[in-house]
């Protein structure tokens, strides 16, 4: 099923577009988004998933059924989560390949053994031929851009195609590690582009908040700290803002400098907590923070929820379910552990090979 368009004012300008990286890339992105991607109503054949523009795609699936034509070849690709429709148009090598050879019959003069050019274009012809031409249950690549058809059914107009040979499933095993990592640090965060600069200094100074506390805290190896700790870090920011009233203007009431630096401070440390660099493991007035990646204890409560929850037979064959283990975490360990926190130390866990992922959003233990 296709998502209706977007609404033209929920669109980020067209002229912004290529400030996001997806958008010059092959996505590799699940069929099933890619049949519900939003179509752009400012420039038909661009999509929307989760507001990053996409208009083409790189997917990996078996081929469940194929029709051949003249010019092309039209295969149906599933990836596990969804079915499309692929236009592999054939190369003018393909097509004098399907035709009679003039080159064929008389083998050559040349001695026994000795280099055939005939007898080596051919192999290439052929080669070339059994890349491009697959049975149902062979595995296909297909990289190009997506395109809705007059029927309204949204395809894939393959650039690029070729059957891939994956006897010990190794090439499957490795695309679905790498694609759901590619879902949490790209896909599934959306970009926010600016259509106008009111802001940008606010912004700015946000930004740079944010990566002088980042940076303080891998540098010095901080477990925990409390705001006072972090607030002369970001000193400098308050001081070096200019001032907006001229000398020949009367002084405009507005925050004080302790105001703005306490401010920066407070949406400093709650962008850190939406991207679960840090939490606070109770909420009180003494407002303790506890950084994600150095929590060792946090990282001892999720491996033991899975390494114990991974033994019972709901879960032995797929592994808990994210969800699954934020419950666990918020019922033995604190109630104030974000996804996005506990998707941190999921990474950790399974870098240092603690843990593994079996399916999207699964894990088990080793």
């Amino acid at each position: 099923m296709q998502a209706a368009p977007m609404d033209a004012a929920e669109e980020p300008p067209s002229i912004l577009w290529g400030l996001d990286p997806i958008f010059s890339a092959f996505a590799r992105l699940y069929v099933r988004d890619i049949l519900q991607m939003t179509e752009s109503v400012q420039v038909p054949g661009i999509y929307f998933y989760n507001k990053h523009p996409i208009y083409k795609v790189d997917v990996l699936g078996t081929v469940v059924y194929k029709k051949e034509r003249d010019d092309f070849f039209c295969y149906g690709v599933d990836d596990g989560t969804g079915v499309i429709n692929c236009l592999c148009w054939k190369s003018d090598l393909l097509k004098e390949n399907e035709g009679p050879s003039k080159s064929e019959g008389k083998p050559s003069d040349g001695a026994q053994g000795a280099f055939n050019l005939v007898a080596e274009l051919k192999k290439l012809k052929e080669a070339q031929q059994k890349r491009c031409r697959l049975e149902i249950g062979e595995l296909l690549r297909v990289r190009g851009p997506v395109k809705t058809s007059r029927q309204q059914q949204r395809e894939i107009m393959a650039s690029t195609f070729y059957k891939v040979d994956d006897p010990v499933m190794a090439e499957q095993i490795a695309w679905m590690m790498e694609v759901p990592q590619l879902y949490r640090q790209c896909y599934d965060k959306p970009l926010q582009l600016r259509a106008d600069m009111s802001g940008d200094s606010a912004l700015s100074s946000l930004s740079k908040a944010t990566n002088i506390i980042k940076d303080f805290l891998k540098q010095q190896s901080v477990t925990r700290f409390r705001t006072y700790d972090v607030q002369d870090l970001l000193q400098p920011l308050i001081s070096s803002q200019p001032q907006t009233a001229s000398a020949d203007q009367e002084p405009v009431a507005g925050p004080s400098g302790c105001q703005q630096l306490r401010q920066l401070v407070k949406e400093t440390l709650q962008v850190l907590q939406d991207e679960g660099v840090v939490y606070r493991k109770v909420k009180s007035q003494d407002d303790v923070y506890l950084v994600t990646a150095q929590d060792k204890d946090l990282l001892l409560a999720v491996k033991d929820i899975i390494r114990e929850d991974s033994k019972r037979e709901k879960f032995a064959e797929k592994g808990c379910h994210v969800l699954h283990i934020l419950s666990g975490v918020r019922q033995r360990y604190s109630l104030n552990v974000s996804r996005a926190a506990l998707e941190l130390v999921l990474k950790s866990l399974e870098c240092d090979s603690e843990i593994i992922s079996t399916a999207e959003n699964h894990y088990t233990a080793f």
